[in-house]
């Protein structure tokens, strides 16, 4: 009996040497250890807000759990905005809005007057080219960018930014829905029509087309 109890106390001996702790730890494995790390401080930091808590330790797995699937769901998001930027970026520098104009000879009002009948026959994608093309040219008369049928929207855009960053940057923006919706598949309704064009109208100095008449 004597024997037995001293080969237990030597065993616990052993176990509490810090050989034995580290090879312990390393035979967990690194996310193993660290997941356990976590969770001690959480459930000391539980213990500590709330110390009439029971079971802190089973507490703070199941917050660590909500942190984790938290943390990945903000990734998943924040990698989803980028890649559409990047999409929405390429698609700036590659199209180009004045390639296809069959009016040449039309001023901005004209186009305004245009994108007016069009909204009035549920034409909104062919509208909110006219109303695009509107504020490009009434940019052009200002002198603030020179259309020309070579050039991409991301070119407008750099020399928007040279005479007014606000402006271009609402150009920026608009110039993505106007892409989407032209070149893309995105349908619009009236519910996402009327922004685009109040914002359009805003920037001509509310020079509509009752402006025109």
């Amino acid at each position: 009996m004597l024997n037995a109890n001293k080969a237990r106390d030597n065993i616990e001996e052993i176990l509490k040497k810090q050989e034995y702790q580290v090879y312990n730890a390393q035979s967990k494995g690194l996310i193993e250890t660290w997941w356990e790390m976590a969770k001690e401080w959480i459930a000391v930091q539980l213990d500590k807000l709330f110390p009439s808590i029971k079971n802190a330790s089973n507490a703070s797995s199941a917050i660590l759990i909500a942190v984790i699937v938290i943390v990945i769901l903000l990734l998943a998001w924040a990698a989803f905005i980028l890649v559409r930027n990047i999409r929405r970026n390429r698609l700036l520098r590659k199209q180009k809005p004045l390639q296809s104009l069959k009016n040449w000879n039309w001023t901005y009002l004209q186009h305004l007057e245009e994108a007016e009948k069009l909204e009035s026959l549920g034409e909104y994608t062919e509208s909110i080219r006219h109303l695009f093309l509107a504020m490009l040219l009434f940019y052009h008369e200002k002198a603030w960018l020179e259309a020309r049928i070579w050039k991409t929207n991301w070119d407008y855009y750099e020399e928007l930014k040279i005479v007014n960053q606000q402006n271009a940057d609402q150009f920026n923006e608009l110039a993505h829905f106007f892409e989407d919706v032209a070149y893309g598949e995105h349908k619009v309704g009236p519910e996402e029509y009327q922004p685009f064009q109040t914002k359009i109208n805003k920037i001509l100095g509310g020079r509509g087309v009752e402006s025109i008449q």
